[in-house]
């Protein structure tokens, strides 16, 4: 499983057998569910979705719901390739949740790959940007998910679900058992920094936005690049950073060229 369609060209030129199946949700923002296999969960986010990324309900039905079905089929292992950042990591936690609900995991075995560090590579790029060769080497380091770590996950999802970010925090700092899980608790403390507001009402998106903007960047793309270069943890897109940029334009006003 990929995060995303910019994972996919990597993989085409890699020797790596097996069905390809692309996660299109950014879990991250938006309403969740604790019981992510409900019907319930998934119109939940597709209403979501269609009303803030300019989709369409049958669009998501079609990229989303549709590839996620894939995971009906039987499958011997299931290999999860997900990126450091908090967006990939929340998306993978919302997968593992998905797959303990709907996978006898018994008979498919469950993997992560989401690279920390590559030999010979400093400042490791997304997945995305590697070659085949490397993907392959990765798929040979992978991580098994095992109790451990899905007694991680499981209990970052209960209090993600919640949205309590105090809660979020506390778990996130007193919890000894991440096992493989090893960038998680990265992402979760990026997540619940994000919900904290400084005194002229703005989150820590919408903060950093606001800075890049006041030191000189009033380009929407040169913004997006700018926080990407500054805080590549939180691995947002220009249309998660949309939502910021429309928030923080409600707040304080500012001039931003197309």
């Amino acid at each position: 499983m990929l995060n995303g369609d910019a994972t996919l060209s990597a993989f085409e030129q890699a020797a790596l057998d097996g069905d390809i199946l692309v996660w299109r949700e950014v879990l991250s923002e938006g309403p969740l569910s604790e019981t992510i296999s409900s019907a319930e969960f998934w119109k939940q986010r597709r209403s979501w979705i269609s009303d803030g990324f300019n989709e369409t309900e049958d669009g998501y039905t079609q990229k989303v719901i549709d590839e996620i079905a894939k995971l009906n089929d039987e499958y011997d292992e299931i290999n999860l390739w997900f990126d450091f950042d908090m967006h990939c990591q929340i998306n993978q936690l919302g997968v593992i949740m998905l797959l303990k609900e709907q996978v006898n995991l018994s008979e498919a075995k469950l993997y992560m790959i989401s690279p920390d560090d590559y030999p010979d590579i400093t400042n490791l790029k997304p997945i995305a940007y590697l070659n085949g060769e490397q993907l392959e080497d990765l798929y040979d380091c992978r991580l098994a998910v095992s109790e451990v770590e899905f007694y991680a996950a499981s209990n970052s999802w209960e209090l993600l679900v919640k949205g309590d970010s105090e809660k979020l925090m506390h778990w996130v700092d007193t919890n000894k058992y991440w096992g493989n899980m090893h960038w998680l608790c990265a992402a979760l403390k990026a997540h619940a920094n994000r919900k904290l507001i400084n005194a002229e009402g703005l989150n820590s998106v919408e903060e950093a936005l606001l800075t890049i903007h006041q030191n000189g960047t009033s380009s929407r793309i040169e913004l997006y690049q700018q926080f990407w270069k500054q805080y590549p943890i939180y691995g947002m897109g220009d249309k998660e950073l949309d939502l910021y940029l429309a928030s923080l334009q409600d707040k304080h006003p500012i001039n931003i060229h197309e």
